[in-house]
C-alpha cells in the first residue's frame, strides 16, 4: 500500500468523523485526597483528562487556587517546602483475555500491571511526578514515567520538564487511553533500531501563546529508550534527537497539529537516520471526542548493515470517544483503528477495536473490548477490572 493511498484513507476517515459530529501527562488518587476533591475535577474516566486535567497537570500538578502553608512542613525556612502527608497512590489492572492469533487462546493476567504513583508540589511553579510499575506483565518494570515540572518559568509562558517521558505525549498520550489496545506506531520500532515514541529520556519545552490558541513543544532526548545504564551512561551512542510540534487550535471544538522529529542511532559502526513527521487532529462536539494521527517514519538503515537499506513505515490512528453525560458518564464507548504499514513487513499491523468502559466507582472501572486482527484474521476479546486508590 503506497502512501498516496494511505493519505487519502486517512482524510476521508477524519471527513467520515467530521460528518457525524452533532451539531453542537496524569491526575492519581493522591491528588484527590489532598485537596479533597473529586476524581471528575480532572477525569472524565479514568485515566483520560478533561481540561481542568490537563491545566492541572501542565501547571506541574500544583492546584494553586488551594495551595495552603498547611499542606507543608514548617519548617521556618522559605526555601524548604516538604509536603506534610506524601502523596502515593496505586493503580492495579487485571485482564481475562482470549487471542485466537496466540499459540495460548486464553489468557488470565491477573495482575497484568501494579503501579506506585506519586506527584505533587517541590516549589514555587516546580512540581514532580513518577510511577514505579512493581509489576507490568509478570516482570518488574521499574520507572517509566519521571520528571520535574517548571511552570511559567521566569512568568512568562515557557514550562520545562525535565526527566523520562513518552515522546508521543505532545500528540496522543498511550497513558490516558481507555483501551486495553494500544496505540500501535508509537512504540512500533524498525528492525534492529531501538528507537520509537515511546519512553525517552530528556528534556522538553513547551510555550503557548493563549491570545492565539498555539502551542509549541520541543524536546532533545537520547534517542535509544530507557535503557539500563552501562559505565554510567544511558545513551549509547553520542547523536541526540530532536523533537518539534505546533498545535492550533480552531474555536473551542478543533485543534490541528503537526510534529517533526529527526536523529540517528550507532550500532557496530554504522549509522541509521530516523525521521518521523505527520499531522494530527482533535475534534470535540458534546459526548463525542475524536482524535486521529498520520505519521510517516523513514529509516536508513535500520538493520545496520554496511550498505544503507531505505525502510518506510507510515501509521494511522483513529480514536473515537462517546460519553453520554460528558465527564459525569458512567459508561463511555471507544472506537479505535490503527494502521502500521511499512516495507519491513514484520512490522505491518492493523486492528479495529470496539471497547465499553463501565465505572462502577470514580476509581474502578470495568472493560469489556473486542479486536478484530486484519493480519492475522483474528480475533481478540478482553474484559478487565481497572482501579486506583
Amino acid at each position: 500500500m503506497n502512501n498516496r493511498n494511505l493519505t487519502a484513507r486517512f482524510f476521508i476517515i477524519l471527513l467520515l468523523a467530521l460528518m457525524i459530529l452533532p451539531e453542537s501527562l496524569l491526575a492519581i488518587p493522591a491528588f484527590a485526597r489532598r485537596h479533597k476533591v473529586s476524581c471528575t475535577t480532572c477525569h472524565t474516566a479514568f485515566p483520560r483528562l478533561k481540561d481542568y486535567g490537563d491545566e492541572f497537570a501542565g501547571n506541574g500538578f500544583i492546584m494553586k487556587e488551594d495551595e495552603n502553608p498547611r499542606n507543608y512542613v514548617r519548617s521556618g525556612d522559605e526555601l524548604l517546602w516538604l509536603n506534610k502527608d506524601f502523596p502515593l497512590a496505586a493503580r492495579m489492572e487485571a485482564f481475562a483475555n482470549y487471542d485466537g492469533a496466540k499459540s495460548v487462546e486464553s489468557d488470565l493476567q491477573a495482575p497484568w500491571g501494579i503501579k506506585l504513583l506519586s506527584g505533587g508540589t517541590l516549589y514555587h511553579n516546580v512540581g514532580y511526578y513518577f510511577y514505579f510499575y512493581m509489576s507490568e506483565r509478570g516482570e518488574v518494570a521499574g520507572v517509566e514515567d519521571a520528571y520535574i515540572h517548571f511552570d511559567n518559568v521566569g512568568g512568562s509562558e515557557l514550562d520545562v520538564m525535565v526527566g523520562q517521558f513518552q515522546t508521543s505525549d505532545p500528540l496522543m498520550k498511550r497513558e490516558l487511553r481507555l483501551t486495553y489496545e494500544d496505540y500501535e506506531i508509537y512504540k512500533t520500532r524498525i528492525g534492529l533500531s531501538n528507537n520509537n515514541l515511546a519512553y525517552d529520556r530528556g528534556v522538553m519545552l513547551v510555550y503557548g501563546f493563549p491570545e492565539l490558541g498555539t502551542d509549541l513543544v520541543g524536546m532533545i532526548v537520547n534517542g535509544n529508550g530507557k535503557p539500563e545504564a552501562v559505565d554510567r551512561r544511558m545513551d549509547q551512542d553520542n547523536a541526540k534527537n530532536l523533537g518539534f510540534r505546533i498545535a492550533q487550535g480552531l474555536g473551542d471544538n478543533l485543534s490541528l497539529g503537526a510534529f517533526y522529529y529527526m536523529g540517528s542511532e550507532e550500532s557496530s559502526g554504522e549509522q541509521n537516520k530516523i525521521t518521523y513527521y505527520g499531522p494530527d487532529l482533535g475534534l470535540s462536539a458534546g459526548p463525542l471526542d475524536i482524535t486521529a494521527q498520520l505519521l510517516y517514519r523513514l529509516d536508513s538503515n535500520p538493520n545496520f548493515g554496511a550498505a544503507d537499506t531505505d525502510e518506510e513505515t507510515t501509521g494511522i490512528i483513529v480514536e473515537a470517544v462517546y460519553g453520554p453525560q460528558l465527564d459525569m458518564s458512567r459508561w463511555y464507548l471507544t472506537a479505535l483503528y490503527n494502521l502500521v504499514d511499512s516495507s519491513v513487513d514484520a512490522a505491518d499491523y492493523q486492528t479495529a477495536t470496539l471497547s465499553y468502559t463501565y465505572q462502577m466507582a470514580r476509581n474502578l472501572r470495568l472493560l469489556t473490548e473486542y479486536t478484530y486482527q486484519v493480519e492475522a484474521e483474528q480475533h481478540r476479546f478482553i474484559f478487565g477490572v481497572i482501579s486506583a486508590f
